[in-house]
């Protein structure tokens, strides 16, 4: 198997140097990019699986160009890095592409868990589902879409994993330690955050239909109702 490719956008040249030889020395190819213009530019030379992003750079900063390659990428996984961890930036970090979030200062191994995770993720290995009807909506989890009379939302993957699986099990409580083993790939503090804020998004996407319910267990996990 090909090495998998993975593009780190960095303005800090001691910190991308030490990402760089980690990635390397995980089997990664690796490139790079000092802020998000020339990140922008990378990324559409190289087409990585995964691109590991600081946030805050010059001239261009991280989610502005994430949301730049999601106007004609939404396979690549993405990781933002940041020091700003509060409840509005990791949300932030989401709407603008994101499919993961790591606080600054973070180990190494922790990185390298969560680009493995990641990766073995990524939307060219996963199963599509086919088409499921959540009460006036229909879910395409092959194309990440949620369409609601004739207008259709797209998805993050894990947007559409999420809400694949508790369709597939509606009226049951699914526990959130398997949502994130199965679709983060560990149960991990900060994943529980991300799946708080997907859960949050698929709330807001599903709101034109009143009978069409998330509800939360509190330490449990998540159902999906229809009344």
């Amino acid at each position: 198997m090909a090495s998998r490719r993975i593009l780190v956008v960095e303005d800090e040249a001691v910190l991308i140097r030490i990402l760089g030889d980690a990635l390397r020395g995980a089997g990664y190819e690796v490139y790079t990019a000092v802020n998000g213009v020339d990140g922008l530019a990378e990324f559409q030379r190289v087409h990585p699986d995964l691109v590991v992003a600081d946030i805050m750079m010059p001239d261009m900063d991280g989610m502005t160009m994430v949301r730049e390659i999601r106007k004609t990428n939404r396979a690549c996984e993405v990781l933002f890095l940041s020091a700003r961890s509060s409840v509005e930036d990791v949300c932030e970090g989401f709407k603008s592409g994101g499919n993961d979030y790591l606080r600054k200062p973070f180990a190494i191994s922790e990185l390298l868990a969560r680009v493995a995770a990641l990766l073995a993720r990524h939307p060219d290995e996963v199963e599509a589902s086919g088409i499921v009807t959540i009460g006036e909506y229909r879910l395409d989890s092959s194309l990440w879409t949620l369409t609601h009379n004739g207008t259709t939302h797209r998805l993050t993957a894990r947007e559409s994993a999420v809400l694949a699986m508790l369709a597939s099990n509606v009226g049951e409580i699914v526990p959130s330690e398997r949502l994130l083993k199965e679709i983060w790939g560990d149960d991990s503090y900060y994943n529980l955050r991300s799946l708080n804020v997907f859960i949050s998004r698929l709330r807001g996407y599903l709101k034109d239909d009143s009978r069409v319910e998330i509800q939360s267990l509190r330490g449990v996990g998540y159902r999906l109702i229809l009344k």
